[in-house]
């Protein structure tokens, strides 16, 4: 028996990402062994399963699958794709998933999980409007902006903003069975399709009678799922905006306006959608089928749940445009091995047609590959790095170009994500942006620390 439990920690110090793939059913791909270690997965008929390729990184502590940038350690790989284990069954903690796998393959034996009885889960009541008292923030009126002050400030929202969002939230205040009144910062949600239906509210922060305050975060209602919060400064439908911002909460896409509408302009013009909390597949089809044409820029936070919800997210936006695709004889081969959610260019190269676009889409691999190779190897000039990515951008915009027309979508209906995250130093836009008032705060306090002194020397050389 082990004497104490092993950690996250330790799994990260005693295994190598190398020991997780060939667990999880890949292989060394010895094409590029000796020049780039990586590994591919093989399908039934020994055939190599293009897109499933994960090239190693920090000498075996993690790895990444091109061409997307994010590396994965021994916790978070199997944390993201847990279906590759033979311990995980459907409603498996993804900490415990880890700790199987990983007691596993370090030969230890599997420490008893604790059994803990949960709390059942309160009925709760389906949204009513009419259960609550509305007070909307008035741009004009000093006294009403006063009362939503407290709610935002702890977040970082400055007056500016409140008034640039100023019809997408209020004052709720619910009268409850224990005769206690409780206001709530209150974002409604509606249905995409119905703006001017609130189904629900995403709720941040109470305040009560007695002078407590809460600021815990939760969404009431939400008509099964289905309603989001909608937002834009300059209010176009959502079916004509050009570009849709999703988070998880409405005081992140403020928080995110606040820090980015200086330099880009276009920001008013834009919609900004809450999912409350973890976003449902009824929230992101019911605003996707109005906006593909849209590039659907997704922001959630980089925490272990921003990750995922913004994987679940990128994959709903994939099936979205699939769906639009018409199957036609030749095109079906190719669109049937495209793994469900994933994107349009991740499926079997050799169902592509010959004479331009498969051999269009060989050249972007072997110039991704060779990208790759020069920036790891850190033996290469970064102008020539530079030079070789600059190359496989413009062998993949020629590929994409040929598929589309093989598929049969126009440009303006293309996938168009964008994943945009806060510094590497926070996880979210509400901490960035407290962290950069709290350092232009030290800054300006400095600034009148050293006025005086200044002026003292001024006056002795007098």
């Amino acid at each position: 028996m082990n004497d104490k439990e092993l950690t996250h920690d330790d799994f990260l110090q005693r295994l190598d990402i190398r020991d997780v793939l060939l667990d999880a059913g890949y292989r060394q791909n010895r094409r590029f062994g000796l020049r780039l270690s990586s590994f591919i997965r093989t399908d039934s008929e020994g055939k190599r399963i293009r897109g499933d390729k994960f090239v190693i990184t920090q000498h075996g502590k993690c790895c990444c699958q091109p061409p997307r940038q994010k590396e994965y350690n021994v916790v978070s790989f199997i944390k993201e794709h847990p279906h590759l284990f033979a311990e995980y069954h459907e409603g498996i903690n993804p900490d415990r998933l880890v700790e199987l796998v990983c007691y596993r393959l370090l030969h230890y034996p599997i420490p008893e999980q604790e059994t803990r009885t949960g709390q059942p889960q309160r009925d709760t009541r389906p949204f009513d409007i009419a259960d609550y008292n509305i007070q909307k923030f008035d741009p004009q009126d000093r006294g009403t902006q006063e009362k939503f002050a407290p709610y935002f400030e702890k977040r970082g929202i400055d007056l500016c903003t409140q008034q640039t969002f100023h019809r997408d939230f209020c004052l709720a205040t619910r009268h409850s069975e224990d005769g206690q009144r409780r206001t709530c910062l209150a974002f409604p949600m509606t249905l995409p399709e119905d703006a001017d239906k609130i189904v629900g509210f995403e709720k941040r922060g109470h305040a009560y009678t007695d002078g407590n305050s809460s600021y815990d975060d939760m969404t009431e209602g939400n008509h099964s799922g289905e309603g989001v919060w909608i937002a834009s400064p300059a209010r176009p439908a959502l079916s004509e905006a050009r570009h849709i911002y999703w988070f998880e909460s409405a005081s992140e896409a403020m928080a995110y306006y606040q820090l980015h509408q200086a330099k880009n302009q276009e920001l008013r013009k834009a919609v900004f959608v809450s999912t409350g909390g973890e976003p449902t597949e009824k929230q992101m089809r019911g605003v996707l089928e109005l906006t593909i044409p849209a590039r659907q820029h997704i922001c959630f936070d980089t925490g272990r749940e921003g990750w995922k919800f913004a994987q679940t997210l990128q994959k709903e936006i994939c099936r979205t445009i699939r769906s639009t695709i018409e199957e036609t004889p030749e095109r079906k081969p190719y669109l049937d091995s495209i793994p469900d959610g994933n994107d349009l260019d991740e499926g079997e190269f050799y169902l592509l047609p010959k004479g331009g676009l498969q051999e269009s889409c060989i050249r972007f691999d072997a110039e991704r590959e060779e990208a790759i190779s020069m920036s790891s190897s850190r033996l290469c000039a970064p102008e020539d790095v530079q030079d070789q990515i600059d190359t496989m951008r413009k062998c993949y915009r020629e590929f994409r170009e040929k598929l589309q027309d093989f598929l049969g979508i126009d440009k303006e209906h293309d996938v168009a994500i964008s994943r945009e995250m806060p510094d590497c130093r926070y996880t979210g836009w509400n901490e960035q942006l407290l962290a950069e008032q709290q350092q232009e705060s030290v800054r300006e306090e400095s600034v009148r620390e050293e006025e005086p002194e200044q002026e003292r020397q001024t006056h002795f050389r007098r």
